[in-house]
């Protein structure tokens, strides 16, 4: 019995009786040596690819030397089998799970190249296409059909190679755009209803949640994002719902896009071109999903060339690409293609994006990895990367990593600050060695200070957001080691007076030895705040607050400093308020504190602390005794 799309081409076989033949004819036609391209991911069409086989295996001596050119194989490949090498050889553009075994016993081949590339090089001959096996929605009334879930390259594909032969599939969804192909540019149409390939990001955990909820941050309500495949996309889909008018140019549209289009979360409306519609390549998902993108005429799916073209991506204002890899190393360099020698997947499209993002007005560039790998037991944070890795991402790519430990800022950093923000979000594990190796590959200093352990850990918990008596919003958390920098930059703002009355020193220089007292601190037994404003696209470091613990009294001495142009809006006390509750958190009694006795603003702020205050005098400095009050 025929099948449903069998039934609605009646009227076509009438009309091009010529393009109905039997399986035996239409295999019949691949030549010896001829390319052979099959369908991407998700759109593979999996009844032809078994029909070839079948014919292979019945007409063994029918053709040899074939070459299967494919993007990102999820289904069969029964191609790479070792009893067909006489009739196949597999190329792929981008490595899937069932032919990655075969590339690297040298079994397959690698084509590593930008996909945004790939039509280029098929429309000039440069990867001549022969034969093209794809899979399309049944034709409409003007004899149209979509290449539904996959466009990408395959157009390009339809439109190079000699001999088309489309799998007809009712579960294919028509989809906008540049996916639609008319059915006299087609050679041979085989009915086959068959459920599309489903792609399965894998089970979500609390690291990949934690590194959305960190993505989550740097994207902003307007933005237009791209969005790479994986578990942590998939975390971060779920950590953007409270996002407004966000915009999608992407080469992979997934679960998680139309689920924030469903709840009203991207709506495109802000994008500088493509207004109002969702721009993609091809989709990976869920039946769901493909029936969302079915008709759906806020969804367009353009060719590869323009979805990943760099300068397509560049006119997105606000453009903020977010991609996986698996290894970084300190000075920033990337790779998510191979393991060391191992190819693992392909350069994709993923550098298209991050340089086309780098160009865009206000574009920011997100790399995301889980700290580590095999269970644990390798850092993804690497001091330089492995021989024969595939290097995806150059040093000037990459704007920000993000691991469950936290976001690096990487752009217009030297390499040293570059280390110490990779080394600060790498696993704790593996900090210790990282900055052993940094330090004897003098990519930081030689004498840098690291305090190993729990009590060297980052204290994220401590982050806090306060108001001060000015309604003015801040935002306090303890020194990360990587803070060298900025709090260089913060005290070198402050001026003579403000740097005396902080440090009773004449003293205006602040190196290296002496910040690190301040960044590399063990937090059981100091504890150093700092607050921030918003100044501009910047947050603007505007306080420094600190406590060092007396553990004889159960007491701490403890100091702060406010820039200059920041003081008398309630900065202070904010900053002490808090330094208070995490003294009393540590079961500590009281504060000590020195104070020059003409800084009556600093005197005032400690007077409103709320705690029993004897005072002494040593020379014009008050030496202060704060118990606390219960």
């Amino acid at each position: 019995m025929e099948d449903d799309t069998g039934l609605a081409l009646n009227p076509w076989r009438e009309i091009y009786p010529e393009k109905f033949a039997s399986e035996e004819r239409v295999f019949g036609r691949i030549r010896r040596g001829n390319r052979i391209f099959i369908s991407t991911g998700c759109g593979e069409p999996q009844y032809l690819v078994r029909a070839l086989i079948q014919y292979v295996e019945s007409h063994p001596t029918a053709f040899f030397d074939t070459e299967v050119l494919h993007v990102w194989t999820l289904g069969v490949a029964p191609y790479t089998d070792v009893k067909f090498k006489e009739n196949f050889r597999h190329n792929s553009f981008f490595i899937g799970h069932p032919t990655r075994d075969a590339v690297n016993k040298g079994m397959a081949d690698y084509t590593p190249v930008f996909l945004s590339q790939v039509p280029d090089l098929m429309r000039r001959g440069m990867v001549p296409i022969e034969v093209a096996l794809i899979q399309t929605s049944p034709p409409d009334k003007h004899g149209c059909m979509s290449l539904g879930v996959s466009v990408d390259i395959v157009k390009a594909a339809t439109e190079a190679a000699g001999l088309v032969i489309t799998q007809v599939n009712r579960h294919m969804p028509r989809v906008h755009g540049d996916s639609f192909i008319r059915i006299e540019d087609v050679d041979f149409i085989i009915p086959h209803d068959e459920p599309l390939l489903e792609y399965e990001a894998g089970v979500d955990f609390e690291a990949a949640q934690r590194i959305g909820k960190y993505i989550s941050e740097l994207v902003q309500d307007g933005d237009t994002i791209q969005v790479g495949y994986g578990i942590i996309p998939n975390a971060l889909f779920s950590n953007l719902q409270h996002k407004k008018h966000l915009g999608v140019h992407t080469e992979l549209l997934s679960d998680g896009i139309v689920e924030l289009m469903k709840k009203g979360v991207i709506d495109n409306s802000q994008k500088p071109i493509n207004r109002g519609k969702t721009i993609a390549a091809f989709c990976m998902g869920h039946r769901e999903t493909y029936a969302y993108i079915d008709d759906n005429p806020f969804i367009e799916f353009k060719t590869i060339d323009y979805t990943n073209n760099p300068l397509i991506i560049a006119q997105h204002d606000n453009m903020t690409a977010i991609n996986t890899g698996l290894e970084i190393d300190l000075t920033g360099q990337a790779t998510a293609e191979s393991i060391g020698k191992t190819f693992y997947s392909g350069i994709g499209g993923q550098a298209d994006f991050m340089r086309g993002t780098v160009l865009a007005k206000n574009g920011r560039t997100i790399l995301a990895l889980l700290s580590t790998a095999d269970h644990g037991r390798v850092s993804r944070i690497v001091p330089f990367l492995k021989e024969g890795v595939g290097t995806s991402l150059i040093r000037g790519d990459i704007h920000y990593v993000v691991t469950e430990y936290g976001i690096a800022y990487l752009h217009g950093k030297n390499i040293r600050e570059r280390a110490m923000e990779l080394i600060a979000i790498a696993h704790p594990d593996f900090r210790p060695a990282l900055i052993e190796e940094a330090r004897q590959g003098g990519l930081i200093y030689r004498d840098q200070k690291f305090v190993p352990g729990k009590s060297g850990e980052y204290p994220e918990e401590l982050e806090t957001y306060r108001t001060t008596k000015t309604g003015e919003e801040i935002f306090l958390r303890p020194v990360k080691i990587s803070d060298e920098p900025l709090l260089k930059e913060f005290i070198y703002s402050l001026s003579d007076r403000s740097m005396h009355r902080r440090f009773i020193t004449l003293r205006k220089d602040m190196h290296h030895d002496r910040l690190q007292e301040f960044v590399a601190i063990d937090y059981t037994k100091k504890m150093v705040i700092m607050v921030f404003g918003q100044d501009g696209p910047k947050d603007l470091l505007i306080g420094v607050g600190e406590y060092v613990i007396v553990e004889e009294t159960h007491t701490a001495d403890v100091a702060f400093m406010v820039r200059d142009d920041c003081q008398n809006r309630g900065i202070g006390t904010e900053l002490l308020h808090y330094l208070t509750y995490l003294a009393k958190r540590q079961g500590l009694l009281g504060f000590t504190a020195s104070v020059i006795s003409e800084n009556e603003p600093m005197l005032h702020v400690f007077e409103k602390l709320g705690a029993d205050i004897e005072t002494t005098i040593d020379t014009g400095v008050l030496e202060l005794m704060m118990t606390f009050r219960e």
